[in-house]
């Protein structure tokens, strides 16, 4: 039965939605989340996420079960159009500085339903399936949402605190803001075709990018059975000219001529324009947008479904210490600050890949040619190809910067290990602020800190916290609930007096249990 209110309504239950939900969840927090069909859809479309998302999954208490369903990405290849390498950038298949693989692909629609699962662990959110959103509207101090009921047909209203926005890139929500896309100036169509084998196909378990102008490509094997094939269209191209395996064969060849066709499924094949485009506004008054909703990216670095989660991370924790009256609402706006840039940053970035591995015709592949092969040579930037670390967030209410100390603010801490037992930071400390220091705090400091909210990491020097703190010459830092510096410095008292005169703290969600350290 749904209720006439809910603190926080979430129109879209994709992997955004149901992310954002499960974290408010965590938070104790009444949710209703809408969407217009009554079960996952079960096409594949994101394949990729990195490790900065995985600790998100694993915050969700999901990291074990997306462990058994991913594979680690094992790097990239670039290949010419006769499939000859050009160039291979490999990554070991081991956990990195967040404590899992750099690259994982999966299959999405068994993503979801792990989301989901994980979601109905929870009896604070209502997931209401077969309800198309119609409108979305501000009261003086809430927001009406009104949706069908599309079993019934009955038309139904429920009035929320707060509205989050996870409905894709054709966003109702994202209408009834008045919010618009902006385009960042790219726009390809492509092929993507998902087939599942038992039948070993030998290829090299990294992905494949085809560098040719005339017919770009990028392959990957994404889980035990199933492989990712995208392949840039031609003007007068369209899916329909490829119905059926045979139609694909000209085009798969390369990587299964040798599997016989009834060894081969074709699970999906669709024609997908790849866009890059940012909304103008992701905020008004108490209805935010989120996902596809908020932006769209080229695939080429795998980051699309991993913004949305990233977006859900950033606000779930500042939204719950507006509900529960710790945090002023004002504080609502560092979402998009932080969020649109960091953002807009990855999806140049990918801009920028796909046009160096596709662009500039005939002299484009000399060029490439040439180039790509040098590049293992050239001091770091072999080892930056498969780096998986992304930009700091911009400075804004929750980031403050210093010179010489900047490069924290905004980054993640890293999930390092902590003690003996091999309890990580996410592990072994709750959803709060927290002082991370080297600096041991005296006992009234450690009153004063653990008064306000925060909680203590303590950072010896020889440690792998004290030794992250030191390379950036500092010996405190304050780490959000999110993981993300807020500031960093060297001063213990300065530091910590900062928590109570700015900001506050939200509660320790019910679900936390964390390994309390010394």
């Amino acid at each position: 039965m749904i209720k006439t209110h809910y603190p926080v309504v979430v129109i879209g239950a994709g992997p955004t939605g149901i992310t954002a939900a499960t974290l408010l969840a965590q938070y104790g927090i009444d949710t209703l989340v809408l969407d217009r069909w009554e079960g996952i859809y079960p096409q594949p479309r994101a394949v990729h996420l990195d490790d900065e998302v995985y600790r998100i999954v694993a915050r969700l208490g999901l990291a074990d079960d997306f462990a058994r369903l991913s594979r680690p990405g094992l790097g990239l290849r670039l290949v010419d159009r006769r499939m000859r390498v050009l160039a291979e950038f490999s990554r070991e298949n081991t956990c990195g500085i967040h404590g899992f693989p750099q690259a994982n692909m999966f299959d999405q629609p068994e993503f979801e339903q792990l989301l989901r699962s994980g979601l109905s662990r929870y009896d604070s959110v209502h997931l209401h399936g077969n309800s198309e959103v119609t409108a979305v509207f501000h009261g003086r101090d809430h927001v009406v949402v009104k949706f069908t009921d599309r079993d019934s047909g009955e038309p139904r209203i429920v009035r929320a605190d707060y509205v989050l926005g996870c409905d894709g890139a054709n966003s109702t929500v994202r209408s009834s803001i008045g919010s618009r896309m902006q385009d960042l100036g790219f726009e390809q169509r492509w092929l993507v075709v998902d087939i599942a084998t038992d039948m070993e196909l030998h290829q090299w378990e990294g992905v494949h990018q085809v560098c040719d102008p005339a017919r770009a490509a990028t392959y990957m094997r994404i889980g035990h059975n199933r492989y990712r094939w995208e392949f840039r269209l031609q003007p007068d191209e369209d899916a329909i000219d490829y119905p059926d395996l045979d139609a694909l064969r000209p085009l798969i060849d390369p990587w299964t001529g040798h599997v016989p066709d009834p060894d081969l499924e074709v699970v999906r094949i669709a024609d997908y324009t790849f866009r890059a485009q940012v909304a103008d506004r992701w905020r008004d008054r108490r209805v935010f947008l989120l996902g596809d909703a908020a932006h769209l990216t080229p695939p080429f670095i795998g980051q699309g479904m991993g913004a949305g989660l990233r977006d859900a991370a950033n606000l779930a924790w500042k939204l719950a210490g507006v509900l529960d009256g710790t945090l002023p609402d004002a504080c609502l706006d560092t979402y998009q600050q932080e969020r649109n840039r960091h953002t807009q940053s990855m999806i140049r970035l990918a801009i920028g890949i796909g046009r160096a591995m596709t662009a500039g015709g005939e002299f484009g592949n000399l060029m490439r040619g040439r180039i790509a092969p040098l590049i293992r040579w050239i001091p770091g930037l072999s080892a930056r190809v498969t780096d998986s670390a992304t930009p700091a967030l911009c400075p804004s209410a929750f980031v403050h910067r210093k010179p010489f100390l900047g490069y924290l603010a905004g980054a993640l801490c890293p999930n390092v290990i902590l003690d003996i037992d091999g309890h990580r930071f996410d592990d072994a400390t709750p959803a709060l602020f927290m002082l991370v220091t080297s600096i041991p705090p005296t006992d009234a400091q450690r009153y004063e800190i653990e008064r306000r909210g925060a909680f203590v990491v303590p950072a010896p020097p020889d440690s792998a916290l004290g030794r992250w703190l030191a390379s950036r010459r500092a010996t405190v830092a304050i780490v959000r609930p999110d993981r993300t510096v807020m500031r960093a410095g060297r001063s213990l008292s300065a530091l910590y007096t900062m928590l109570p005169i700015l900001y506050g703290t939200i509660q320790e969600p019910a679900s936390a249990e964390p390994v309390r350290l010394p």
